[in-house]
């Protein structure tokens, strides 16, 4: 998004700089709107959910074995001291204490690293989805502004660093130079019968 946002501002000062006689031709598209409204951003966000809920599956079998082995640990633990058994006893049951120990620290680790191998897993995923997705998004949008003359096409939903918008102020929602409908629709024209999109509104000059 930031890689987008910064071509829209070098091609918005190379437009500014152009002669007056060569007029510059801008349409718009609400990015974030297609974004979330293609079909393919709703399969992928499916699957990132299915694969996160796998995740959660197998940490809570971790978390449930350590749960059952520093609860042996600490039942051991206090068997050292029963004063019924003998000396050697408690010698043996010290050992095995410990060994006990090592396998709840060795299991507080597996779950961490468990943690950290998701959260890496997931965002991967999670970006190439994006990266994905944009592609397509761009592909369609090059092709519908090239079709229809267009130099520039400013993203509506661009914001700052400071989560301003970069557009205060246009004229263009709505109309035939704001390409976030026709766009979204041809994204979602071979869309699964499985997957829920949103239906486009024709113009009104439509027929």
């Amino acid at each position: 998004m930031k890689r987008i946002l910064s071509t829209v501002l070098l091609l918005a000062c190379v437009a500014i700089a152009q002669p007056a006689q060569a007029q510059t031709k801008i349409a718009v598209v609400d990015l974030k709107k297609v974004f979330d409204g293609y079909w393919r951003t709703k399969q992928a966000d499916a699957q990132l959910k299915e694969r996160a809920a796998d995740f959660e599956k197998a940490r809570n079998g971790l978390i449930e074995d350590y749960k059952k082995s520093n609860d042996e640990f600490r039942k051991a633990n206090e068997s050292i001291n029963d004063p019924a058994v003998s000396q050697e006893e408690r010698d043996r049951r010290k050992k095995d204490v410990e060994k006990r120990l090592q396998d709840v620290r060795e299991q507080e680790n597996s779950i961490r690293t468990f943690d950290q191998n998701t959260r890496q897993a997931l965002g991967e995923q999670q970006a190439r989805m994006r990266e994905s997705v944009l592609k397509d998004i761009r592909g369609v949008l090059d092709e519908k502004s090239k079709a229809a003359g267009y130099n520039l096409v400013f993203d509506l939903a661009a914001t700052t660093i400071n989560q301003t918008t970069v557009i205060m102020y246009n004229n263009l929602a709505g109309t035939e130079s704001d390409l976030t409908e026709v766009v979204l629709k041809q994204l979602n024209a071979n869309a699964p019968a499985d997957i829920k999109v949103q239906e486009v509104e024709p113009k009104k000059d439509d027929k």
